[in-house]
């Protein structure tokens, strides 16, 4: 199956990647307000313009330095490239979201009060540390403004709230 990555915006400026089974699987998901950012959760997200297909093809240089150049190499001179196996991806996927959950783990629950700690060690009234609680995205929007950077945690890396 060939997926097609496009590269997203919410409407506070965080850029991520969506991947879609087709164009029309991505306008059905969008017109049905089940887009959101993966950062501060805010669901008024646009596609932004962007290449999904480069054309490397030679054209009429048959040496192939034009094509390499364009690559940023250096003529005649191979680069390493690395194509892991499904396996392997499974692996660092596992990894990755191991490694994710731990970090969820190490933080405090603050629970209600996430937002008023936020803010106070934003504004150095309390020593900072790794803090999780809940927050409406309305309130995650105001800390955005104020430059206080907080992201929803989704379920899956949440053991508190993992069925």
């Amino acid at each position: 199956m060939s997926l097609k990555v496009f590269d997203l915006q919410c409407e506070l400026g965080h850029v991520f990647e969506g991947w879609f089974s087709s164009l029309e699987n991505y306008d059905s998901q969008q017109a049905g307000g089940l887009l959101s950012c993966p950062v501060c959760d805010n669901r008024q997200i646009a596609r932004k313009l962007s290449a999904p297909r480069l054309n490397m093809g030679r054209g009429k240089d048959e040496s192939g330095a034009g094509q390499e150049a364009a690559l940023g190499q250096p003529s005649g001179k191979a680069q390493p490239v690395a194509a892991p196996g499904m396996e392997q991806l499974a692996q660092l996927q596992a990894q990755v979201l191991q490694h994710m959950r731990q970090m969820v783990r190490n933080t405090e629950d603050v629970g209600a009060d996430f937002v008023q700690e936020a803010r106070r060690m934003h504004e150095g009234e309390i020593e900072e540390r790794a803090i999780r609680g809940t927050a409406t995205m309305q309130e995650r929007e105001s800390l955005a403004r104020d430059g206080i950077a907080v992201m929803p945690i989704p379920d899956y890396l949440d053991d508190d709230r993992l069925q």
